[in-house]
């Protein structure tokens, strides 16, 4: 009896799973970006909603909720109902945050089921025009000769500047101090203005200074070059080998949501990422648009969480 009655069960789930996915979506479907607007994150999202509303047949509209490192946006979309309308867009710090927050309101691989990968960008590693260092080399002789002495600004602790630049300094065997603002934007100004020897930008946020001669960039995070700056070369090339550091971007749903309705998402996903438009505009911003299916996605968050919780306990960095 209690056989013929699961077999029910799980016939009747079955049967709603393909009904839900016959006819969803039926409203707007919420992105939630974990971050104030202007931010990497909030211009991929405005990147790909349009014309992801119009391959699903109905909009994709963008909820900034910014606080904790990018947490409570994700949380919210964690604990909101698994039926495909809201989902969430997050960076790298996905699969840094759960090593870097004492207390995840969240299980990132229990509480969310990964859409696919949409995004990359580098960062590019600057310094202000008066630090005596015109290339790579110059800069870690620099450093090394003046341990502690040297600074570099981020957008946060926990944020890709910061994580980018603790792997760099990890790799380069490096003593630099952090400062970090509250955000990108100021810890660029103070770079520009000298308060700070350095930064750790995406690479769509410094190209504009680095053109205009306000900011010189020592090397590019990314395994090669970027278009938007082809004379800088990588940092690997450069004088730290096998360095390597990209900001990705990958949207995801609540755990629960249903697999066709996941599926649907990645289909159209897929397609406004091949499209032309948006692989222009994109270009432009410095991202390379990146297509998974969600189990690539999912295998990558997976891998990438170790490598990051190692990086974090050796160098005992905090969110502070």
């Amino acid at each position: 009896m209690r056989r013929r009655a699961l077999v029910l069960s799980l016939a009747l789930a079955a049967a709603s799973s393909a009904g839900l996915a016959q006819t969803w979506p039926d409203r707007p479907v919420k992105l939630v970006v974990p971050y104030a607007p202007g931010g990497s994150a909030d211009i991929v999202a405005r990147l790909i909603a349009d014309e992801w509303g119009k391959a699903l047949g109905k909009s994709v509209f963008i909820e900034n909720k910014a606080g904790a490192g990018g947490n409570l946006g994700v949380d919210s979309v964690a604990k909101s109902p698994a039926d495909g309308y809201t989902i969430g867009l997050q960076t790298v710090s996905l699969a840094i945050n759960p090593s870097l927050t004492a207390k995840m309101p969240y299980d990132t691989l229990k509480d969310l089921a990964p859409i696919g990968m949409v995004a990359a960008s580098q960062h590019v590693l600057v310094v202000n025009n008066a630090l005596p260092a015109k290339d790579l080399k110059e800069l870690l002789a620099l450093a090394r000769s003046k341990p502690g002495k040297l600074t570099y600004g981020s957008a946060g602790g926990g944020s890709t500047f910061h994580m980018s630049a603790e792997l760099f300094k990890a790799m380069a065997n490096l003593a630099i101090v952090h400062i970090p603002y509250r955000g990108g934007g100021p810890a660029l100004t103070d770079t520009i203005a000298g308060q700070v020897d350095m930064s750790f930008p995406v690479l769509s946020a410094a190209q504009g200074h680095v053109q205009a001669g306000k900011l010189r960039a020592l090397g590019v995070t990314g395994a090669r070059r970027s278009p938007l700056l082809p004379n800088v070369p990588t940092l690997a090339e450069a004088g730290v080998p096998g360095y390597g550091f990209e900001t990705w971007f990958m949207v995801f749903a609540p755990a629960a949501t249903p697999r066709p309705v996941i599926d649907r998402l990645n289909a159209t996903l897929a397609t406004v990422l091949q499209t032309a438009a948006v692989r222009e505009r994109m270009a432009r911003e410095g991202f390379d648009p990146i297509p998974s299916t969600p189990a690539e996605a999912t295998a990558r968050l997976q891998a990438e969480m170790p490598k990051w919780a190692r990086l974090i306990k050796e160098r005992g960095i905090t969110a502070e």
